[in-house]
């Protein structure tokens, strides 16, 4: 009896094998396509926060693709210090302004002895 039970368990790992494997008439599995991200950021207009929330990445076998999250946020610090630029050029520039058109005070000097004639 225990020669029949380990003989069936033989002949059931064989066939999960050759199910697995492929050894039937379908053929091996098919290779499946890793998923990529599509880069779903506009390459037309700067980036903003809708498209970030919008973004999603693809899995991977260890959680993201590390290529894919470096683009993406090489694209945002890009776009980030590109607009840290201009913000800065444009205070700068606001501020040269402000001090041209800063309103200038005409006075009479103090004249010595000036305090007696009044």
């Amino acid at each position: 009896m225990f020669l029949f039970l380990v003989v069936a368990l033989a002949v059931v790992v064989a066939a999960v094998t050759l199910a697995v494997v492929g050894g039937g008439s379908g053929g091996p599995l098919p290779e499946a396509a890793p998923e990529r991200l599509h880069d779903p950021l506009p390459p037309d207009r700067p980036v903003d926060h809708t498209d970030v929330e919008s973004l999603r990445f693809p899995l991977a076998v260890r959680g993201y693709r590390m290529a894919d999250v470096d683009d993406v946020l090489g694209r945002l610090g890009a776009e980030l210090a590109e607009r840290d630029a201009r913000i800065a050029g444009l205070e700068s520039a606001l501020a040269g302004a402000r001090s041209a058109a800063a309103p200038v005070r005409l006075t009479k000097p103090d004249l010595p002895g000036a305090e007696d004639h009044r």
